[in-house]
């Protein structure tokens, strides 16, 4: 079946038709990496988008549910050069064609996928419609298009109530698990896993949940995760956020949750051209010179010189554009990272910040019991 790619200048499109055949509007995103395309259409973050894949050849290994980055995908669409019919691999349990239909994603196939690329980094991220509708009328939908916009995607996204994951393994003989609370703001598995395989128990909080409720618990730890959208959307989130913050928690804070702490601490945020959508991301720790390779997936960015003075530094920054990729708070047992530290299935270069939040914690819980 044929199937058209329609974009919010008027670029069109052809190809085939993969997945669910239904009309969708969303934001056109595009992702540089080779593997790991379930996680990418399981993760949250992806919610109101439609995601094209560089790579040329996808789904060539299949799909293993228990790669999933969550319950179920949150993309509205997926754009492909070539999608491949017969996986091989022996952890497969279906054809990745089989599960858009499974999850009533829509999907296309066969478009030069370079091309839109190249457009989408000289024209900027812009809405698209994916539909087999041959008869289309762009006077009709182009309007349409331009005025869809993602709302309410991180509460459209978070747990419906707290959830809780224990320790996998102990924390230190003799000790009680460290108590993480996780903000999920759209949180991808993989966070969880990391905090509990460290010998923490998380429990996942809703992302409107009250500050209060959270900190009566008095947790030696807060996670603020990653999710989707624009962060300044979501004002009521931060001041719940600010009064984490005030509270002075051990805090460590993943892309979104990274942008609402430096909005809640007066700083400002910005829309990226095309934004960062990756495996392959270098970014350089300010405090040793040293470049890791990362795993990115965002929209937005924490502006420039808009961290005001004596609230906090910039820690870590993106190799290619040099924009702000890490914070750290002064004064504070707080820092944020703008990229994913738990990616899975990779890189996994920087999964040792798992380790100083957990060496945080620690040295905050024997100060407070001496």
């Amino acid at each position: 079946m044929k199937a058209f790619l329609i974009l919010a200048d008027g670029h069109v499109f052809e190809g085939r038709s993969i997945g669910s055949p239904k009309e969708t509007i969303s934001e056109i995103v595009f992702n540089t990496s080779m593997t790991g395309y379930l996680e990418i259409l399981t993760d949250p973050s992806y919610a109101g988008q439609a995601v094209v894949m560089t790579y040329p050849l996808i789904g060539n290994y299949g799909v293993c549910e228990a790669d999933m980055e969550d319950e179920r995908p949150w993309a509205d669409g997926f754009i492909v050069r070539e999608l491949c019919e017969t996986p091989s691999n022996f952890r497969s349990e279906t054809s990745l064609s089989d599960f858009l239909k499974k999850y009533d994603i829509s999907g296309i196939e066969g478009i030069d996928t370079r091309a839109l690329t190249k457009l989408l980094r000289s024209e900027g991220t812009m809405n698209g419609m994916i539909t087999t509708n041959e008869n289309f009328n762009l006077d009709e939908i182009l309007p349409k298009i331009r005025e869809f916009k993602a709302k309410d995607v991180v509460l459209r996204v978070t747990c419906d109530k707290p959830q809780f994951v224990p320790a996998a393994v102990s924390s230190y003989e003799g000790a009680k698990a460290l108590q993480v609370a996780l903000m999920d703001f759209g949180a991808k598995k993989n966070i969880a896993r990391e905090l509990a395989k460290r010998g923490c128990d998380v429990t996942i909080y809703p992302a409107d949940t009250p500050a209060e409720m959270i900190l009566k618990t008095a947790p030696d730890g807060i996670m603020l995760s990653n999710g989707p959208g624009d962060p300044k959307d979501c004002g009521a989130i931060i001041d719940e956020v600010k009064k984490l913050f005030d509270a002075g928690v051990p805090m460590f804070g993943i892309c979104l949750g990274h942008q609402l702490l430096a909005l809640a601490n007066g700083a400002d945020t910005r829309k990226m051209k095309w934004g960062h959508r990756g495996a392959n991301h270098p970014v350089k720790d300010l405090a040793t010179g040293r470049v890791y390779i990362s795993t990115q997936n965002h929209g937005y960015v924490v502006a420039d010189r808009t961290v005001p003075e004596g609230v906090a530094e910039v820690s870590f920054k993106n190799a290619n554009d040099a924009t702000t990729e890490g914070l750290h708070y002064l004064g504070k047992n707080v820092f944020t990272v703008q990229f994913h530290p738990e990616a899975c299935g990779g890189p996994q270069d920087t999964a040792f910040l798992f380790d100083r939040f957990i060496n945080m914690m620690e040295v905050c819980k024997n100060a407070e019991e001496e």
